[in-house]
């Protein structure tokens, strides 16, 4: 199996679900899997080969949800990068691993003119918004630009495409932040997030009834992963910029009767500093947290506010993208443990001898399961630290 079946089987379940909501626009699995498969089209077209890699520079927005399917489709590895990455962070990424195309905004090409210069593997610039003053820097340096726009609004191609990968093959890079030195790109396969998203869609119990709101970049994998396990189950996504404005995105669950609420403890202090009382949620049905723990006084004060609701705290690495997971029932006995493994998964503590360990013992965490990433992008020493047998 591969990912981008995650949307071809719910385009074929329920072709007029509505799959995706973002700003005032609804969007079918249809009409999703139909514009994949024209971008994934336009991409070969463009050269793109199978195992290429091609870079996601858009915010949270429809463009970039079909960017990551066609990009599947089209045999190629996604790179999605948040829309507020540096533009020198940017030309690294592109040339670190060697990125044939990219799909952006006109208004971030005006901030990437330096890069296209500085990116000798780029070929191909697909643009929302292009325009002659914006596309000039990238054809000057030699770069073929087509407008994302015209490719969508094609008639034509829009017919799926012969698979081109197997699981074991790489569907995505997803690189870290970089906060103590140069970005990593981790090297996740089909395999990797299909496990992923069946193991944690599994203990979250999510079905085709859920309806997720994201406020997290889809550049993040935890927010990446809430668009691969709705589109997984046949659910719906509603995709939001972010939590700046929370009385306006609180008003937009309660509209889209969303049921799944992923947070972070930075999205967690801004709601307890609110009057949260003050509104109704009969629709939501749990909350998630990772990224970092949640301090103890949050989880209690998030119980008592949503007192029907589930809580899953939960802790997770980007090499892996879960680790573990607090039962919501075991909150209140253990509110400051990282939980148990999840689904197919294997857990445990080891010594300096690699010697698994008792209850209590300080040690080395080891994770096992198929959703450990293949390793690190050109970095073998570091990926061999890593993956210890």
């Amino acid at each position: 199996m591969q990912v981008e079946q995650f949307l071809e089987h719910s385009a074929q379940r329920s072709p007029e679900k509505v799959a995706l909501i973002s700003g005032d626009n609804r969007y079918t699995y249809r009409q999703i899997d139909e514009d994949a498969n024209r971008l994934a089209h336009a991409f070969i077209g463009a050269g793109v080969q199978r195992g290429d890699r091609l870079v996601i520079f858009l915010p949270n927005c429809y463009e970039t949800v079909v960017s990551i399917f066609a990009t599947l489709k089209a045999g190629a590895v996604f790179v999605v990068l948040n829309s507020t990455t540096k533009p020198d962070k940017v030309t690294y990424i592109l040339n670190n691993c060697r990125a044939s195309a990219i799909v952006t905004s006109g208004v971030k090409a005006d901030t990437l003119s330096r890069c296209w210069s500085e990116a000798p593997n780029l070929q191909s610039v697909f643009m929302t918004g292009a325009s002659e003053l914006r596309t000039t820097a990238a054809r000057s340096a030699g770069k073929d630009v087509i407008s994302l726009e015209q490719v969508l609004q094609q008639t034509g191609n829009h017919l799926s495409l012969t698979k081109k990968c197997i699981d074991i093959d790489l569907a995505a890079l997803i690189y870290t932040s970089g906060s103590t030195g140069r970005p990593k790109g981790v090297m996740v396969t089909h395999l990797n997030i299909i496990s992923a998203a069946t193991s944690i869609s599994t203990y979250l119990e999510n079905t085709s009834d859920d309806i997720v709101i994201n406020f997290l970049p889809l550049g993040f994998d935890y927010g990446l992963y809430q668009l691969l396990m709705m589109f997984k189950v046949g659910g719906t996504l509603v995709l939001h910029d972010s939590f700046a404005f929370p009385n306006v995105a609180i008003n937009k669950m309660i509209r889209e009767k969303v049921t799944g609420f992923p947070i972070v403890p930075t999205i967690s202090a801004i709601l307890l500093q609110m009057d949260v009382s003050k509104f109704e949620f009969p629709n939501l049905r749990y909350i998630s947290n990772t990224a970092a723990a949640l301090p103890v006084e949050h989880i209690r004060k998030l119980r008592a506010l949503f007192p029907h609701v589930k809580l899953y705290s939960m802790y997770g690495l980007t090499e892996c993208k879960r680790v573990s997971y607090l039962p919501p029932e075991q909150l209140d006995i253990r509110p400051t443990s990282v939980g148990r493994g999840m689904p197919n998964e294997e857990v445990y503590i080891v010594d300096e001898n690699g010697d698994r360990v008792a209850p209590g013992v300080v040690g080395e965490l080891v994770i096992r399961g198929s959703n450990v990433m293949k390793g690190y992008w050109e970095l073998p020493e570091e990926t061999a630290l890593c993956l210890k047998p």
